[in-house]
């Protein structure tokens, strides 16, 4: 676990070691975010997806819940953004077809407001935490699975 005091120009580059540490799993590769109301999860999977190549404009899919952006030449065939802030618990993934997309291995799966869905969080899921420590700082704390 790191805990590390970022500002926004930081994210990116922790998002690319981030991408850079990923290992061949058997399912999705999923990061699920928490924190409170502008903490810098949507931030932080702009800079995700800014490593990723992905030139269009990323923002968060609170009312549609699912943003599915496909990548050319990388590790993974699709970042899915998932925000999970309006869903009334994990039963509700499955209209997005969460079984499917959760074990394919070339999909990335990043979930804003992922304490709502956690049940359904593989045990292996990256958990990153945001805390607001200034206008332009954040404390996160990363978690990966020992699985």
């Amino acid at each position: 676990m790191d805990v590390m005091e970022l500002t926004e120009t930081d994210l990116a580059r922790e998002a690319t070691h981030l991408l850079d540490s990923f290992t061949p799993s058997k399912g999705a590769r999923v990061i699920a975010l928490y924190g409170d109301l502008g903490a810098g999860k949507t931030t932080f999977v702009k800079a995700l997806a800014g490593a990723l190549g992905i030139t269009e404009t990323v923002t968060s899919p609170t009312f549609v819940i699912e943003k599915i952006y496909k990548l050319e030449g990388r590790q993974f065939d699709h970042l899915i953004h998932i925000d999970a802030y309006r869903l009334s618990g994990s039963a509700e993934l499955q209209t997005l077809g969460w079984d499917s997309i959760i074990s394919n291995p070339k999909n990335l799966i990043v979930v804003e407001w992922a304490d709502i869905i956690e049940e359904a969080l593989p045990k292996d899921a990256i958990r990153i935490h945001f805390t607001v420590t200034g206008e332009m700082t954040r404390d996160i704390t990363i978690e990966t699975s020992t699985i």
